[in-house]
């Protein structure tokens, strides 16, 4: 079985790649630094002896995506979408090439990867596709709106692939983390009692795979927590402070 992770150089695919590997899956490791994919890949490669591969991948170049995928010498068996961007809301509120980097990684480039990958998947009539998404995109916040907003266009098309990809048999998995301790989440105040460590996000999205979930939030608390903040009228929650 081989996993291919696609945006290889996070926290969290570090974290997926070292379960995955343990488990005896192969991997294809995508990302631009390929410096640093290097060196995780020689790393599990070692552990595990499992075969790694090593791939550069730019979410923003969409023309890439489709030679990328066709030049795989061994077609993946597990797609995991983890690649994102944060990014820095007050400013891409006023500065376009801020947002316009925002929406294009966070939802466009995810698009084009995984149109590329589910249409292969649909032929092949099997396969997995777990898209990494977030809790932010649950409801629209003044603190973040352009991000979640990216977020949730990709919920509503994991939901929408996995409708279309299931008389296939084909799985879509959605996976929301909340808050991971991450060095994309570093400088931020961060409760420790709903905030994930890595590790934790690794070994939740390997039991859904093997379960089959539809979607998860990584700590059961997040549900909860949306659940509230969904349930809260307009009218008030547009005065609030989130």
């Amino acid at each position: 079985m081989t996993v291919l992770l696609l945006g290889a150089t996070s926290d969290m695919a570090t974290a997926l790649a070292r379960y995955f590997g343990s488990k005896g899956y192969n991997l294809q490791l995508a990302g631009r630094d390929l410096e640093q994919l290097h060196v995780l890949g020689t790393d599990v490669k070692i552990r595990h002896n499992i075969s790694v591969d090593v791939l550069e991948l730019d979410a923003l170049d969409f023309e890439s995506h489709q030679d990328l995928y066709d030049g795989l010498a061994t077609k993946p068996d597990i797609a995991i979408l983890i690649f994102g961007y944060l990014g820095d809301h007050k400013k891409a509120i006023y500065d376009w090439s801020e947002a316009e980097r925002i929406l294009n990684t966070n939802y466009v480039g995810a698009v084009s990867i995984l149109n590329v990958i589910a249409t292969d998947f649909e032929k092949r009539k099997s396969g997995m596709i777990v898209g990494i998404s977030s809790v932010a995109g649950d409801r629209g916040r003044q603190s973040n709106y352009l991000y979640g907003s990216a977020k949730a266009g990709l919920t509503a098309y994991l939901s929408g692939m996995r409708n279309r990809l299931f008389h296939s048999g084909v799985h879509v998995l959605t996976v929301k983390p909340g808050f991971v301790r991450t060095k994309m989440t570093e400088g931020l105040t961060l409760p420790p009692l709903i905030t994930a460590e890595p590790d934790q996000v690794a070994k939740r999205i390997f039991s859904a795979i093997e379960k089959k979930k539809n979607t998860i939030y990584v700590l059961p608390i997040w549900a909860m927590i949306m659940l509230v903040i969904k349930s809260i009228p307009e009218f008030v929650f547009k005065k609030m402070k989130l």
